[in-house]
């Protein structure tokens, strides 16, 4: 089967570069240009949300699923392209799924209804999630585990330029094009990534998985992971984590736009200053993890993101509605989620040589799954403040801070620290 496949991949994916390349700093470039698809995706557009309802007389619900949609599919086609990087390698899978992306980005531009819009939208998702997912299994497969956590932190810190530019930059188009600019932004962009991918990703899967699809052993292998304690923590910090960015990114337009009346290229400018937060959270992550350790640093940043969600929830209830009240808490807490991401994706995928892609794809599954979720509560409880926005940041934070104290925790840091323990 594997021949088969090989004999019918045209050559310019099958011809690769050196593996070399993974020695060179533009590797990592690449590897952060790749994991922006999803966030740049989420956020280019959202400063364009309230237009895109005016035209397509869509309400706030309707808008949501544009966004809740989105990480449904981003979810749900992670759980293929993991085990397809197993088994047929990470170079192949990638390309194909930016051509499928840079076709639904394409198409998305040309949406006459809502309707379209959430559908092309699904698809375009599909697409998008091979970046994050296979970007973070490239890492794996490259460095060892602290090492690979020092990598994502820088990673994380380049790539949170992306949500932090990408607000801004679709405000300047949205008021210079209209909103079904932004969606030939992402096209170009795709093509980009799509032509260096081409010339520069070498294939970092040497030990490719025979059985990786075979669909009784993709069920054991899921299985497997959902059954193991340790590795479910890290999936439901990160799940809380993810799910305290995407309240921002569901709530915020409706909130700072509609509510505040800040114009869209203002509202990127603020939206900027959220980001500041996670970059600051992922310097630190890279300054001070080979120090204290993996554990350690997500153990202070679930805590510090926890007291985020705490103090924003504290203002919606008994403050004012004003911009500091608002961003003030969710700079906090994306503090402590820079500081959380990168040394718990390290730690979850570390076990798990040959099913890394099968272990980065359920944890993104499944903190997408439950983000979405979030996001469709805010938009059915908002109530013209922004306490729904608050109130889901302080339960998934605290989510995030009781999954470390309950499922991490009790487990010796020095062992947790230790080589990683046999895979499944």
């Amino acid at each position: 089967m594997n021949k088969i496949f090989l004999k019918i991949l045209p050559e310019s994916i099958r011809v690769m570069p050196s593996v070399k390349e993974t020695e060179s700093r533009l590797f990592i470039a690449l590897l952060i240009f790749l994991m922006a698809l999803g966030p740049i995706s989420t956020d280019l557009y959202l400063p364009s949300l309230p237009s895109i309802a005016a035209e397509l007389k869509a309400d706030q619900a309707e808008i949501q699923l544009t966004l809740s949609v989105f990480l449904l599919g981003f979810a749900t086609s992670q759980l293929i392209y993991g085990p397809l990087s197993d088994r047929f390698g990470r170079r192949p899978v990638f390309i194909g799924a930016l051509v499928l992306y840079l076709l639904a980005s394409l198409t998305c531009s040309f949406s006459n209804t809502i309707e379209e819009l959430i559908i092309l939208r699904f698809v375009q998702a599909l697409g998008a999630c091979a970046g994050p997912v296979l970007s973070r299994t490239i890492v794996r497969d490259v460095y060892r585990r602290d090492e690979a956590a020092r990598i994502m932190s820088w990673m994380g810190m380049a790539m949170a330029l992306a949500p932090a530019v990408g607000p801004v930059i679709g405000g300047q188009v949205e008021i210079l094009f209209g909103w079904r600019a932004n969606f030939l932004v992402l096209s170009g962009f795709s093509t980009l990534a799509l032509l260096w991918l081409l010339l520069r990703l070498p294939e970092t899967n040497r030990d490719l998985n025979m059985e990786a699809m075979q669909l009784p052993r993709l069920i054991r292998n899921y299985f497997g992971l959902l059954r193991n304690t340790r590795y479910m923590g890290y999936v439901l910090i990160s799940t809380g984590s993810f799910s305290g960015i995407f309240c921002f990114i569901s709530g915020s337009p409706f909130v700072l736009i509609d509510q505040l009346g800040l114009s869209p290229d203002v509202f990127g400018l603020y939206f900027a200053v959220i980001v500041v937060g996670y970059m600051a959270g992922t310097f630190l992550s890279a300054q001070f993890t080979l120090r204290l350790g993996l554990h350690r640093m997500i153990m202070i940043g679930s805590s510090v993101s926890f007291a985020g969600g705490l103090i924003a929830v504290g203002l919606s209830l008994f403050g004012e509605l004003n911009l500091l009240n608002v961003v003030g808490p969710f700079a906090v807490f994306t503090i402590g989620a820079g500081l959380t991401f990168p040394n718990n994706m390290a730690a979850a995928l570390a076990p798990f040589p040959r099913i890394a892609g099968s272990a980065s794809a359920l944890m993104g599954f499944i903190q997408m799954i439950f983000a979405s979720g979030v996001g469709v509560l805010i938009s059915s409880y908002n109530d013209g403040t922004a306490l729904s926005m608050t109130a889901s940041l302080a339960g998934v934070t605290g989510m995030a801070f009781a999954s470390y104290v309950f499922l991490i925790h009790p487990h010796k840091l020095e062992t947790l620290d230790s080589p990683t323990t046999p895979a499944i």
